[in-house]
């Protein structure tokens, strides 16, 4: 919904929330329904009320559980029967400054101080570890914005006695628990409180009035970046960029101007902001974010662009450019398809209002965000939420050379008449084994990940995997794939639930990137390997459809299950029964 992209207009939000609401709920959309529990330090309720629009127009359904007004520690600390039946999906704790307790008086002795910060911490260091150990859940706590006002004018900042210097060193305890605990995140109200500005972000007429730590016209940024968090733990993020190129990556039209004449490089201040653009996109590559290029224009005069001097990006940096005079929103399709991603996991990227129009009227859910002018740029796209991290795992840092692989791969594939051949030539090599700790951030990622089939729906936080992965009665399987082109890496996760001497299958899912290459059968072998291992002589398998699992409607029967239940949905139940001279069903992949 466009009214909820950045730049929003917060008291149109506000004022319309119902309204907004009721149009998502009737849009279509399938969304995946998840248990939210807000335990809030001061008033709540506009939080959630903008919280819940924007994770429906993520595709997230959220059912909230709400705890009485400054009851967050209560709630997270003692026995609490409600939140326990609840059982969230997520724990937010909403606090502020406000619910610091103690600050530091002029004449505290240093040791004093000291001991104050340290209790703040603890108080709430106590409630994550309870919260994790009772829960088993990701928390997302807010950290602190500054005071809004300084008793000792800029001196806040240095002395150990001064309010800024106080919440800053908490601050930074608060990072550090993050940088040692997993499924903990924080959400950055001091820099978001920052970006808002402080004054009116913390202006006190609303905590007088309606017990509001936060200006009630800020709450949709705050909801917003919330918001993002959570739909990125739950796989929602986008992948990459389709970038234009003329009054996009460089100022002016190069095959009018020519590339000696483009505005781009330390001269002038346009060709600055350009290229100041260009390197904040470059940065994203270390994020395992793709870029790719759809311009209008001749393929020479865009790579000419491409290697100006002055230019960051080099088409190297690029997977795939489409330089030619086609329709945009058809070269959006098909550099999609190319990826084999969904066009919707793709930001569009131009400065042309029309074409933006056309590409995201013809390809629904691909988001454009509006630019105008090029200084603006890098501060709505960054601004926009589409890429929030909360993992990152080592296959991100090589992602983009993966996906250079497999364009490799689609090119080799074309030399072959024999499929068989062509896999063969692949010189494949799989790791196929339990889950392991290495792996954990990697397999949640990937669970929850959107470009991949998924046959039962399933998503799983990482703390979960963690917990089937210890449990004697699950199998858990992992595929990493090799193969002459570079390292997939870990593209495939199974975990069976053993019931009743039956493996039930409750996840399987598989990187579309590598569907086809024999690595679901390698996947399947192992998995009969570990049931014969464990005397089970059945398996059950799941197939719940949806539009990316549509291609792998048959694959049970591929795997020669026998299909034994449908539904009128086209929900499926299968059954396959060990045979007692289990043969490999695949010769392509050496599975170490």
């Amino acid at each position: 919904m466009k009214q909820l992209d950045y730049p929003f207009d917060c008291s149109y939000l506000l004022s319309k929330k119902k309204k907004l609401k009721e149009e998502l709920l009737s849009d279509g959309t399938l969304r995946t329904e998840k248990r939210i529990a807000v335990l809030g330090g001061y008033t709540t309720s506009n939080i959630l009320l903008m919280l819940e629009l924007f994770l429906l127009n993520q595709g997230i359904a959220p059912v909230f559980y709400e705890s009485e007004f400054d009851q967050y520690y209560q709630d997270a600390m003692f026995p609490n029967a409600a939140l326990e039946k609840f059982k969230p999906d997520i724990i937010y704790i909403c606090t502020s400054n406000r619910n610091v307790l103690h600050y530091p008086e002029l004449t505290d002795e240093k040791n004093t101080v000291e001991q104050l910060l340290h209790e703040e911490y603890y108080k709430f260091s106590g409630m994550w570890e309870r919260l994790a150990k009772v829960y088993h859940c990701p928390v997302i706590q807010n950290n602190m914005e500054m005071p809004f006002y300084r008793l000792m004018g800029n001196k806040e900042f240095s002395d150990i006695h001064g309010k800024v210097n106080f919440l800053t060193r908490l601050n930074m305890m608060f990072c550090e628990y993050a940088q040692t605990h997993k499924n903990f995140y924080l959400c950055d109200v001091n820099y978001i409180s920052a970006d808002y500005g402080l004054k009116d972000w913390s202006d006190p007429f609303y905590w007088y009035m309606y017990k509001y730590a936060v200006n009630i016209n800020a709450i949709p940024y705050l909801s917003f970046n919330v918001a993002n968090i959570i739909k990125s733990i739950f796989g929602k993020n986008k992948k990459g960029f389709v970038l234009d190129l003329d009054n996009t990556l460089w100022g002016g039209v190069i095959g009018e101007d020519g590339v000696d004449h483009i505005a781009l490089g330390p001269e002038d201040s346009k060709g600055q902001a350009y290229l100041e653009f260009q390197r904040y996109l470059k940065e994203h590559k270390q994020l395992g974010l793709i870029l790719n290029i759809n311009s209008k224009n001749d393929e020479e005069n865009a790579k000419k662009g491409l290697e100006h001097p002055d230019s960051e990006l080099k088409p190297d940096d690029f997977i795939v450019i489409k330089a030619n005079w086609e329709p945009k929103d058809r070269n959006f399709k098909q550099i999609a398809e190319e990826l084999n991603l969904l066009p919707e996991s793709l930001i569009f990227v131009d400065d042309n209002p029309a074409e933006r129009h056309i590409v995201t009227e013809q390809l629904k859910g691909v988001s454009a965000p509006e630019l105008n002018q090029v200084r603006h740029f890098i501060q709505i796209l960054d601004r926009s939420g589409f890429f929030e991290a909360t993992t990152l795992s080592a296959d991100d840092s090589i992602r983009n050379e993966m996906y250079k692989e497999n364009i490799r791969r689609q090119e080799l594939k074309a030399e072959f008449s024999d499929y068989h051949e062509y896999l063969l030539n692949l010189e494949m090599k799989a790791e196929i084994k339990p889950f392991e700790s290495v792996y954990m951030a990697r397999i949640s990622q990937l669970t929850n990940k959107s470009n991949q089939f998924n046959l039962t729906t399933k998503r799983y936080t990482q703390s979960e995997i963690e917990a089937v992965a210890a449990r004697d009665n699950y199998i858990t399987i992992y595929g990493k794939l090799t193969d002459r082109f570079g390292d997939n890496g870990v593209v495939s996760v199974v975990i069976g639930r053993i019931d009743n001497c039956v493996c039930h299958i409750d996840l399987w899912i598989m990187s579309c990137r590598v569907l086809k290459r024999d690595l679901e059968f390698a996947m399947m072998d192992r998995l009969v390997r570990q049931c014969q291992k464990k005397g089970i002589k059945k398996i059950a398998g799941y197939y719940y459809p949806t539009e990316k699992n549509r291609m792998v409607k048959d694959f049970y029967g591929l795997q020669g299950f026998e299909k034994i239940e449908e539904d009128s949905q086209g929900n499926t139940i299968w059954n396959y029964t060990i045979p007692e001279e289990y043969k490999n069903k695949q010769d392509v992949i050496h599975v170490q």
